[in-house]
């Protein structure tokens, strides 16, 4: 007996140590997939860069899509921005004073995203322009997936600042077959700034109908990132890669020059158009009209031919027919003719008409009717 007791008490004892082991090994997790050993760090961000825009400075930069372990982040993490203001000639060191200037939480950080980069504009209070001309700002940026821990810091990004111009004004659509015209007015006097060298005109594709226009471009609700179209040296600019039925907005920045740096303006306030062909295409021309006489069993008709149209959005013809000179008549084809020949043979004999041609196009639109072409059927 007391050998089986002692025996049962150093198995109970095994036993309790096997037990005591796992715990320490595996913890208490529950079942299924094993809880980190340590926070998740994201990758630091190593392409962060940025520029002025009036008197805002927009940054920009990747997300990281990894941790520091090479493991996918399972959502995108909060941003930091840290910010700091260095005197002209100076670089960010270790005595570098960052302020940690926004704090953007994972709920809201998609609000940012301009295609498959982050976007942040930074707005600058008016007296970071008072100081010397060519003073800088040092930016940079940390992310945190858990809030215990944030990742690395990004690269330092140094940008000058100088007094921006004043943003154009009164921005003026109009609409022409070939272009989209822009015009506007001069901006006004902005502080220290000199007078624009030239401006900028920006371009996105909005949802169709969006009306009224915004008031600004950040209120907008862009189908496609805000992309330079061109520039121009006076306050006009024409847009000919453009597609009716499709709605813009535009907005324009005048540009500064400072050295060997370039400084644009705020956004105008936007202008948002749909063009719409309503122009016609151009009247046919050289209209000609020849009898093919009748034979044995079949009446004579009438041929006509003309010049072939050279517009790009051409859909087809019409023919009219009429008795009269003064009067454009009726039109005799059923569909439009795809080709500049028509053959009408629903003449009378010893009739006399007149006929005259159309263009149409692929949004309906019809030319004028071409001259009169007048013919004796026998």
């Amino acid at each position: 007996m007391k050998r089986a007791a002692a025996l049962f008490v150093h198995v109970f004892f095994l036993l309790a140590c096997a037990v005591l082991a796992c715990t320490l090994i595996v913890g208490c997790a529950a079942p299924g997939d094993p809880s980190p050993r340590h926070p998740v760090v994201p990758a630091a961000i190593t392409d962060l860069g940025a520029r002025q825009s009036g008197s805002s400075m927009v940054l920009t930069f990747s997300l990281p899509r990894e941790s520091t372990d090479r493991e996918p982040l399972a959502e995108s993490p909060t941003i930091e921005i840290y910010r700091a203001t260095l005197s002209p000639g100076t670089a960010p060191d270790k005595k570098t004073a960052w302020r940690l200037v926004y704090s953007i939480p994972l709920e809201r950080v998609n609000s940012y995203l301009n295609g498959d980069r982050i976007e942040f504009r930074d707005p600058l209070m008016p007296d970071i322009f008072t100081g010397a001309a060519g003073s800088s700002l040092a930016y940079m940026v940390r992310t945190r997936a858990v809030k215990t821990r944030a990742s690395g810091d990004s690269n330092i990004f140094t940008a000058r600042i100088y007094p921006p111009p004043g943003a154009p004004r009164d921005l003026h659509i109009s609409i022409t077959e070939s272009a989209i015209v822009l015009s506007w007015s001069e901006p006004l006097a902005a502080g220290a700034a000199p007078k624009p060298m030239g401006y900028r005109m920006y371009r996105a594709e909005v949802e169709s109908g969006e009306a009224p226009a915004p008031q600004d471009v950040s209120q907008a609700k862009l189908k496609s990132p805000l992309t330079l179209q061109g520039s121009a040296t006076s306050p006009e600019f024409s847009d000919t890669h453009f597609e009716f039925g499709h709605s813009y907005l535009y907005s324009v920045r005048a540009i500064v020059q400072y050295g060997a740096d370039t400084i644009e303006s705020a956004d105008s306030a936007p202008a948002v158009v749909t063009p719409r062909d309503t122009f016609p295409p151009a009247t046919p021309v050289a209209l000609e009209a020849t009898i093919i006489p009748a034979t044995p069993g079949t009446p004579a008709n009438v041929e006509l031919s003309w010049a072939i149209s050279s517009e790009p959005d051409l859909a087809g013809y019409n023919v009219y027919r009429s008795d009269r000179e003064d009067a454009p008549g009726a039109r005799v084809n059923t569909e439009l003719l795809p080709s500049p020949t028509f053959r009408d043979t629903s003449v009378v004999s010893a009739r006399r008409y007149f006929y005259r041609v159309s263009a149409v196009d692929n949004s309906g639109n019809e030319s004028p009717l071409s001259p009169a072409v007048q013919i004796d059927v026998p």
